[in-house]
């Protein structure tokens, strides 16, 4: 197999290592293969690729996610820089709801994470002039697109930036906490 898949601690949340082979002259990796991810279970149609770049270290992305029929799997890679990647379980039942997890992914790593439709997803960056790849399940469709208050207490994600030096979007900095988040996934 091209991948090492392991899951998180919330086991629908993947990293994804391609391999990557180098010599002299650079290096060759496969960083996505439909039969590869079916061979280690992970079935998903994507359907569009997007590219964002984040000049300065501490822009926070998210967190966000579309609603059904519209919600989106991620598969996020970083090309140049590094990021910490957010999780939060926003499906009504589970047993890991409002709670999240964490990963470093980075170009010197070269690991990518599967972020599962029923997550809200979110970054920032761990240095400047980051480049972030990532796959999506589904169309951009603004009206199911959606959000949650990256610095929710409720959540307790440890962001490695005070929130006073947190470069955000307008729209990021209000975005509903999860006690007012209606319900639009079920475990």
């Amino acid at each position: 197999m091209s991948f090492l898949v392991t899951s998180l601690e919330i086991p629908e949340v993947k990293i994804i290592k391609p391999k990557k082979h180098g010599d002299h002259r650079g290096f060759f990796s496969e960083t996505y293969s439909k039969r590869a991810f079916e061979e280690a279970g992970i079935t998903i149609d994507f359907v569009q690729d997007n590219h964002s770049f984040s000049a300065e270290q501490g822009t926070v992305r998210g967190l966000h996610f579309q609603t059904p029929p519209f919600a989106q799997d991620k598969l996020i890679r970083v090309a140049r820089g590094a990021i910490l990647d957010v999780a939060v379980d926003l499906r009504v039942g589970s047993p890991t709801y409002g709670k999240h997890v964490s990963a470093v992914i980075s170009a010197a790593e070269w690991n990518q994470i599967l972020v599962p439709v029923g997550f809200a997803h979110g970054l920032v960056t761990l240095e400047p002039d980051t480049e972030v790849l990532y796959k999506v399940s589904q169309i951009y469709a603004p009206d199911h697109d959606k959000g949650l208050l990256w610095n929710d207490p409720a959540l307790d994600i440890r962001w490695p930036v005070p929130e006073a030096d947190a470069i955000l979007s307008a729209k990021d900095r209000v975005q509903p906490r999860l006690a007012d988040l209606p319900a639009s996934f079920f475990y």
